[in-house]
């Protein structure tokens, strides 16, 4: 897996936001069975930058904690069969992975958030991480069972890697 992170905030957290991008990631994709190798970029930005992204893609004039822009068109969550005939719009031809999206974090969310639920901002961090992992995969939660599923998912993984709310 390559991943590109990017912090275009000063602030920064007291833990490797590398290696929880990385564990999270891969546990995602490991229980999604994702038979890939892939490539993720993370942006880390303010609640301004946000603001600005999800107005300018989403036409939502808000910030919000999170944002994720799949590449993969799934036609069913997590079903990663790619027609051979469009692999040339999902696969870096350099390095043969297949690239997963793009994910955006709030910064400022992460550490609002972490406040406001009573646990560490490395846990919201992985839960926003593990959430979007989720969209990059082709889950939603737009519907409560769609929602529900999500939930368990995201959890799940949290608990694997033992990132409680402790």
């Amino acid at each position: 897996m390559t991943f590109y992170i990017e912090n275009e905030t000063e602030r920064c957290f007291d833990f490797s936001v590398e290696d929880i991008v990385e564990k999270v990631a891969n546990d995602v994709l490991e229980t999604e069975n994702c038979p890939y190798e892939v490539q993720i970029n993370v942006l880390l930005t303010d609640n301004n930058g946000i603001h600005a992204y999800n107005k300018e893609y989403r036409d939502i004039d808000r910030e919000t904690d999170v944002l994720s822009f799949p590449n993969v068109d799934f036609t069913q969550p997590a079903q990663f069969f790619i027609p051979e005939e469009e692999e040339a719009d999902y696969f870096d031809p350099d390095t043969g992975e297949l690239i997963l999206g793009d994910i955006i974090i709030s910064v400022e969310k992460v550490y609002e958030q972490a406040e406001n639920y009573g646990h560490s901002t490395k846990r919201e961090f992985a839960f926003l991480v593990a959430h979007s992992m989720l969209h990059l995969c082709g889950y939603d939660h737009m519907e409560d069972e769609e929602a529900m599923i999500m939930e368990q998912k995201q959890e799940a993984v949290l608990q694997r890697l033992h990132i409680t709310r402790d």
